[in-house]
């Protein structure tokens, strides 16, 4: 059956009835019983310089899910690497993953929006060749090993719980991202499921003798589950539609992703298929028409929602879903 997975990003717009405290206290909470109730993976995003507070640490939120679980995988999807100091994320990666012991997954995203790149003084232009050396020194860093780092002799502890490191995916949408996955020999998690991408990092991992894999992106970004869905929407359109629009206003020239709807109405985002508001039975079969290879995606903080009623979708998921799909 599809994968479920639970995905926190923790906006929280102008108009939203929650706070933010009351947001963070509802992620840690629901990502228990997510874990409680089968769920694969959660996921975290990083973004920076937000009016709506976007998790700018999806390190901290890691390892507050990492403590309050046991078996649920964590995956920062994407950890904007070329925006960090690489010494300090290879010790903060090593951190919680200890904390996790081993659940933890990172996929290295270049970034792209031009305002955080201003924020921290990088420049953006460079951001791919910045990535791959930020990487290189991560994967020395994490030996445990003495060696040089930009004429000093440095040493990172702990090492990894996970051995040699935790999981490590190179991420993007572009053939340049593909061949970059391939060169690093190192697995690749696009930001949308075209084929084609998996196709051309397969031929580069080949040259290079490196038996790769890719996970490919299949399903919808939001999934909710609702006795009413009419009403649901009348509920959560204003949120999805703050989402969708947040996303399209931030694509730049070559960025794909399997979230970007350009909508400017709750009946574009209705009409997308991205977002994803169902009865019990419609996600039975929504789950057997993605198959096992796809992912049943539920936000329910997304776009600033109410905590209550992500609740309420969970809840119905467990008592009028799970038992029909178990």
């Amino acid at each position: 059956m599809a994968m479920p997975t639970i995905r926190f990003d923790l906006r929280l717009p102008d108009f939203a009835t929650t706070t933010r405290d009351a947001q963070y206290a509802a992620a840690l909470e629901q990502a228990a019983w997510a874990e409680q109730h089968g769920f694969a993976t959660a996921v975290l995003s990083e973004h920076h310089g937000t009016d709506d507070g976007f998790i700018p640490s999806p390190l901290v939120m890691a390892g507050a899910i990492a403590a309050k679980t046991s078996r649920i995988h964590i995956t920062i999807s994407a950890l904007l690497v070329p925006l960090h100091d690489p010494l300090r994320l290879a010790e903060d990666i090593a951190v919680v993953d200890h904390i996790s012991r081993g659940r933890l997954a990172i996929v290295a995203g270049l970034g792209y929006r031009p305002e955080e790149f201003e924020m921290f003084g990088v420049d953006r232009t460079k951001r791919g060749r910045i990535l791959e050396e930020h990487v290189e020194v991560m994967r020395k860093a994490w030996t445990g090993e003495p060696f040089e780092y930009r004429g000093t002799t440095v040493q990172v502890s702990p090492t990894p719980y996970s051995q040699p490191h935790p999981l490590l995916f190179i991420g993007g949408s572009t053939e340049i991202a593909a061949r970059r996955a391939a060169r690093l020999q190192l697995p690749m998690f696009p930001a949308i499921g075209d084929p084609a991408l998996a196709d051309i990092y397969n031929e580069e991992c080949a040259k290079v003798g490196y038996q790769g894999w890719v996970m490919l992106p299949q399903g919808p970004g939001f999934v909710h589950v609702t006795e009413d869905p009419e009403k649901a929407w009348a509920q959560i359109g204003r949120h999805a539609l703050f989402d969708a629009e947040t996303y399209s206003a931030w694509q730049t020239p070559g960025q794909r992703s399997n979230v970007h709807v350009a909508a400017q109405t709750v009946d574009d985002v209705k009409a997308s298929g991205v977002y994803r508001i169902v009865t019990p039975d419609e996600c039975v079969k929504l789950i057997d028409d993605l198959g096992p290879m796809g992912a049943l995606c539920f936000h329910p903080l997304m776009g600033g929602m109410d905590p209550d009623l992500g609740w309420e979708s969970l809840e119905l998921y467990a008592t009028k879903v799970l038992p029909r799909i178990a």
